[in-house]
């Protein structure tokens, strides 16, 4: 009779990510947001490409999430994302106990099992609930798959080690890795910044293994088999999908797309002050407060005299890091919070290291006193108290700010907009989070398709023109070298051959960011039509507000990161610049009415108010 071998459930690896799962469904953004989302979420609709690099591999995934019969699909794609911040936490867990595998505090072996699966699942917790990666979670992000993968590469670049000590080598450890790296570039290129850390821990074990010449032909195969997903930007591209940046047909366009050549590289000057703004993006003490980057220092402490090549691994990643982004990059002021999201594989491995510092925080607890005869439930209680002290108290800090359950602030801003237009209108756009809302409501939720919305920064790039044939085909655009001149420039052009066809609004960062002389803004709620000087003035047409969904605006959210907030005062002035235009022709009592939303939205507003009401001799 044969007899099966139990299987044991590990409650804690499951708990790792169902936890930070339902917190991230209960917080989660029901709908496009601002910054890149809108985009992402066209690309992944349409299985087209994003910006450069193109994120392949995050596309595919979270198409699949498309087909779930829930929410719109923006909200699929958002639960995509938070289902790989989920595994990225199962990561956290997988690497703590991996590491804490052959402690024991106390003979009780049930106890001391407890104990380490207990700070792998804090450690996991503690790293759902940091701001970084929570912001991530609640909408479409690949940092957070990207942040997993590098997890399974530490984990099975561990497990490679352990066997190789004993005389195992199993090579298909590493092919597997160098497979899965290949495979990352299809999510960021950032992930070859993590290289130096996993080769660091091949050689640590043995370094003659960089002079075995077939493993290292194999390795470098299978790391190009799982580059090869990047192949889907050029077959895709042919098929010409909703969204198609960089257009990647052919293989100029390709690299042009996966090196990001679309971005400019202005050289500016380095500075003290600069590079330490620089080298805080990566700020443990902001993500685990400074009681976890102390339970960080401790565990390196601990790790130094037990584990030397995972110390010297983590601080070659975060080294690597800070070299090229602060050092290389040299990034400007403005645009070092988008570098902040690069560091989150580096979170990942903090988080662990916060686990370490956790058990030895316990072990030490545990060896300073005398051990009971018998663990009952009160001491697996104390213990859990211990343990998730930090992550409780991270999620009560970052859970307000990190809410996101009825954030319609990027989708009402879209719909707004749309609303303004009339039939058959073209709307130049400038900024990407007043843009792609737009492009998500138009190409995915089938709004207004009669509209054209040219995305200014764009129409200097063929591939953009080609894009939209039926305003760029025969446009005067064609017959100069755009790609060397400004966009506004070429905006100028375009609206030229436009004008007389079509109705042309621009959104309100265009009007901001451009100087008309020809032309003048007329304003219509938080868009403007173009007019010619030489055309009758006409009056604003303020009726539109009335159609307007004022979610998150007049009653205030708990999110709030840079965009959203840049949206409100957005609303905020243009109900300003309505509000001075009425009490100038004699309406008094609508303009201060506007006024009073004005302040009302942005209590900012209140000095710019009564000036307005100053002048009208309406103070008060």
């Amino acid at each position: 009779m044969n007899m099966k071998r139990p299987v044991w459930i590990d409650l804690f690896l499951i708990l790792s990510v169902v936890i930070p799962f339902a917190l991230y469904m209960a917080t989660l953004a029901p709908s496009v947001t601002f910054f890149d989302s809108g985009e992402f979420l066209t690309a992944t609709a349409s299985l087209g490409s994003a910006h450069s690099p193109g994120y392949p591999l995050f596309l595919m995934y979270a198409k699949a999430f498309t087909w779930i019969p829930l929410g719109n699909v923006a909200f699929r794609v958002n639960m995509a994302t938070a289902f790989s911040s989920s595994l990225a936490c199962l990561g956290v867990y997988l690497l703590t106990i991996f590491l804490l595998k052959d402690e024991q505090p106390v003979e009780n072996r049930r106890f001391s099992d407890f104990a380490v699966k207990a700070a792998g699942l804090a450690a996991a917790c503690s790293f759902s609930v940091t701001p970084r990666l929570w912001l991530q979670s609640n909408h479409d992000k690949p940092y957070p798959l990207l942040a997993f993968m590098s997890a399974i590469i530490f984990y099975l670049l561990l497990k490679w080690r352990d066997h190789y000590k004993t005389g195992d080598e199993r090579p298909a450890y590493v092919y597997v890795c160098t497979f899965l790296a290949g495979m990352a570039m299809g999510l960021h290129q950032s992930v070859v910044l993590l290289l130096p850390a996993w080769i660091l821990l091949i050689v640590l074990a043995d370094w003659r293994m960089v002079t075995r010449v077939k493993e290292l032909v194999l390795a470098t195969a299978f790391a190009m088999l799982g580059f090869s997903v990047n192949l889907y930007l050029p077959l895709r591209a042919t098929q010409n999908p909703l969204l198609n940046w960089g257009d990647s047909k052919t293989s100029t366009q390709f690299l042009w797309h996966f090196l990001r050549k679309g971005y400019p590289e202005d050289s500016h000057p380095r500075d003290l002050t600069l590079l330490w703004a620089q080298i805080k993006a990566f700020n443990v003490p902001r993500e685990f407060t400074w009681l976890g980057a102390a339970l960080v220092m401790f565990a390196l402490f601990c790790l130094w005299r037990r584990n030397k090549a995972v110390v010297i691994a983590y601080l070659a990643g975060v080294g690597t890091f800070l070299l090229v982004i602060a050092g290389y990059f040299n990034t400007l002021p403005d645009l070092i919070f988008l570098t902040e999201e690069f560091f989150t594989p580096l979170y990942l491995l903090t988080a662990v290291l916060v686990g370490v510092g956790l058990y030895n925080v316990l072990d030490f607890a545990i060896r300073s006193a005398r051990p009971p005869e018998r663990f009952d439930v009160k001491i697996y209680v104390l213990v859990l108290v211990l343990l998730f002290s930090l992550p409780v108290s991270l999620c009560a800090v970052n859970y307000y700010e990190n809410d996101q359950h009825d954030n319609y602030i990027a989708y009402d801003y879209a719909t707004n907009s749309l609303r303004s237009l009339p039939q058959n209108a073209v709307m130049f756009t400038w900024g990407d989070s007043g843009a792609f809302p737009l492009w998500y409501l138009q190409g995915v939720e089938r709004m207004r398709e009669d509209l054209d919305l040219p995305h200014t920064p764009h129409i200097v790039f063929d591939w953009y023109l080609d894009s939209m044939p039926r305003i760029f085909k025969d446009s005067n655009l064609r017959k100069f070298d755009i790609q060397n001149s400004a966009p506004e420039v070429s905006m100028r052009i375009a609206v030229n051959d436009l004008i007389n066809q079509r109705p042309v609004y621009i959104d309100f960062s265009t009007r901001y960011s451009v100087a008309f002389n020809e032309y003048v803004p007329v304003q219509k709620g938080i868009v403007y039509r173009l007019r010619r000087i030489s055309e009758p003035g006409g009056m604003p047409d303020i009726s539109v507000w009335n159609n307007y969904n004022n979610r998150g605006i007049l009653e205030k959210i708990s999110f709030l990161d840079l965009d959203t907030g840049k949206a409100i005062l957005i609303y905020a002035n243009s109900y300003l610049e309505a509000g001075e235009f009425l009490m100038s022709i004699g309406r008094i009592g609508e303009g201060m009415q506007m006024l009073d939303k004005a302040d009302l939205i942005s209590p900012e507003m209140k000095t710019s108010t009564q000036q307005v009401l100053m002048r009208y001799g309406k103070a008060r």
